[in-house]
């Protein structure tokens, strides 16, 4: 998988880390964007690319852990490495668990380091490629007329077409012509097709 176009986010208040993580970066071919601050950050464009963030735990103002924790509540999972200079076994357990893809202590090692940011962009394609899908799945759903939506609602819900006709008081023939329609236009081939999709565009 390529992680050409991905870039690099470093949340350093140390300017001579952030270079230094920024030059290792651009030997392998990555691009990446510096901020002193989780604030800054906040107050630029988010990326519309793979993206992880490197980020120190401990910032004045706003901390690493706090910042991430703000993140996930604007729907923004994107992987993050923390970085210190203080690690320590619970700091880096609650780190892990919070759902940082690696915690480095420093002076960061640099195969390390770039070892984790392959990792970190690896993960943050994959969750662009699910979420690029539901978009697709969902716009095939908005495509199907408000009866079909019923019929799918229906089928998913394990009804067999004589119930779903009793239920929208219509004949059977017509419960199985709407029944070849949303096949087509969600295109699956199976029942067991249709209600695997009907769980990823029902969301969270």
């Amino acid at each position: 998988m390529s992680e050409s176009g991905s870039l690099v986010v470093i949340i350093d208040d140390d300017p001579d880390i952030r270079e230094a993580l920024s030059g290792l970066l651009e030997t392998v071919g990555l691009r990446s964007a510096v901020f002193a601050s989780p604030g800054e950050f906040l107050a630029s464009k988010r990326p519309d690319s793979a993206c992880c963030i490197v980020l120190d735990v401990r910032l004045p103002g706003l901390s690493g852990f706090e910042f991430q924790q703000q993140l996930m509540q604007e729907n923004f999972p994107v992987p993050i490495i923390f970085i210190t200079g203080y690690g320590d076994v619970p700091m880096s357990v609650r780190a892990m668990k919070a759902g940082a893809v690696e915690f480095l202590t420093k002076p960061i090692r640099d195969q390390e380091f770039l070892e984790a940011v392959q990792a970190a962009l690896r993960r943050d394609n994959l969750r662009l490629e699910a979420a690029r899908e539901v978009a697709e799945l969902r716009a095939r759903h908005s495509s199907l007329t408000a009866r079909e939506q019923q019929v799918m609602a229906l089928l998913v819900a394990g009804r067999v077409s004589k119930q779903i006709a009793g239920e929208l008081a219509v004949s059977e023939v017509t419960i199985r012509l709407h029944r070849l329609q949303v096949m087509r236009k969600m295109q699956v081939g199976s029942l067991a097709d249709l209600i695997r999709i009907a769980d990823k565009i029902k969301g969270p």
